[in-house]
């Protein structure tokens, strides 16, 4: 799922014009970029933790000479999920309904087609047996 396909997803569970979505979803990974930069955790209870995590500093090996060479030190943000995802992701637990306000639920996104098309029965030729004439 890409974002435009979110948005689209988002919007059609909460009858919120797309537009709308974008700027709030703009608004959220502003947010927790710019959390994120400062080192702080953003914790959403449930689904997980972002934070930023420091790579040391170590020797990689250019693959076309294989000749050392250095890599910095980095920070770079990391995700952990919550016992809430895993649980849904490894079948464990359903996904709860969205309840949007006042008792008011979302109508279950519409799955992909889990139909595969029939693969043809791909028919071997008969092997025919090669005699050797002497």
């Amino acid at each position: 799922m890409n974002r435009a396909e979110l948005v689209e997803q988002v919007a059609k569970a909460t009858g919120q014009p797309k537009s709308e979505i974008t700027r709030t979803l703009s608004a959220m990974l502003y947010s927790v970029t710019g959390a994120l930069a400062k080192g702080d955790k953003v914790t959403l209870v449930g689904f997980g933790t972002f934070e930023r995590r420091m790579r040391k500093a170590r020797t990689g090996r250019n693959p076309r000479t294989l000749a050392p060479l250095k890599i910095a030190a980095a920070r770079v943000p990391a995700f952990r999920a919550g016992k809430e995802l895993k649980d849904i992701v490894n079948g464990r637990s359903k996904q709860p309904t969205l309840v949007l306000s006042k008792g008011k639920t979302a109508s279950k996104p519409a799955a992909k087609s889990a139909s595969k098309p029939a693969k043809k029965a791909a028919a071997k030729p008969a092997k025919k047996a090669a005699k050797k004439r002497r």
